[in-house]
């Protein structure tokens, strides 16, 4: 008790002069209003000041809890948006198969709507992937096609997902012909533009014109015939030889390839058998049986 009484008159000049200038104050600001104006501006700029600065230092601190919740919400969006890409592929797949025209010429072919989840165009050898597998009634050696045109051929098939040879890949060859005048050839990438393929084996005689439309020759059991393909641009090769190539300009567009459509002939085991039948009798015939 001692030093505060100490304490206290020790520093008696200074308490005096604080409460000279508290009272000075009273008297300036309460018998002055433009002080008063003054005064109470900057206690409120000062009290502003020091409640930003709470908040800040608080926000500051309830950071961590800020981040957890933006991450909650951030990964219910990520649902929601895969959810609604879901929606729109499969109005997608039944807008594409409502613009189907069936023909004639395809009453024995059933199409099965698929969509690349996959595709490369700039490899030597390109293939593609669809999300229709087994389960769906995908197999291989199935071919596939687009609005525009032949895409590929399945090689492998999972049962959620088939790995498509794609037109791109030289280890693919397509019967085709020339619209306008039924010769037929090989279609086949030749690894430089994945716009353009090159019919060969073409026979001599063969009339065209650039621009003409070729088209699947349906000689095979995988596509049915008249299926676009592309149109001829140019010839490659000398007409002196017995055959010659041609230039295509392919329909489908590779490097935009969305839906697909899987191409399947129920015909195909009847055709197989008759092949089959067809082998062994030449085979029987060799061997003079």
């Amino acid at each position: 008790m001692g030093e505060l009484l100490n304490f206290f008159v020790k520093n008696s000049k200074w308490f005096v002069f604080a409460i000279f200038v508290v009272i000075s104050c009273m008297l300036l600001f309460n018998g002055n209003p433009y002080q008063q104006h003054v005064f109470f501006t900057s206690a409120g700029r000062m009290a502003s000041s020091v409640y930003r600065t709470g908040s800040n230092v608080t926000s500051y601190f309830n950071l961590r809890e800020i981040n957890d919740d933006l991450n909650r919400q951030n990964a219910m969006l990520q649902q929601e948006i895969v959810g609604l890409r879901e929606q729109i592929e499969d109005f997608r797949e039944k807008s594409f198969t409502d613009t189907l025209v069936p023909d004639k010429g395809v009453e024995h072919f059933d199409f099965i709507v698929a969509h690349v989840i996959n595709n490369s165009i700039s490899k030597p050898y390109n293939y593609l992937t669809i999300n229709k597998g087994s389960k769906d009634g995908v197999r291989s050696e199935l071919g596939v096609i687009d609005r525009n045109g032949v895409v590929g051929i399945v090689s492998n098939v999972g049962p959620n997902s088939a790995r498509v040879i794609s037109l791109l890949n030289p280890n693919f060859r397509l019967s085709c012909k020339i619209k306008r005048s039924d010769s037929f050839g090989s279609l086949v990438w030749d690894g430089k533009d994945p716009r353009q393929a090159l019919l060969e084996e073409l026979p001599r005689h063969t009339v065209f014109q650039p621009g003409d439309t070729v088209v699947t020759s349906g000689y095979s059991a995988v596509f049915p015939a008249g299926l676009p393909v592309g149109v001829v641009l140019e010839d490659d090769v000398d007409h002196n030889q017995n055959f010659f190539t041609l230039k295509v300009l392919l329909f489908a567009d590779f490097t935009t390839l969305g839906n697909v459509q899987v191409v399947v002939n129920n015909y195909r085991e009847e055709l197989e058998a008759l092949k089959a039948g067809e082998d062994r009798t030449d085979k029987a015939k060799k061997l003079g049986l």
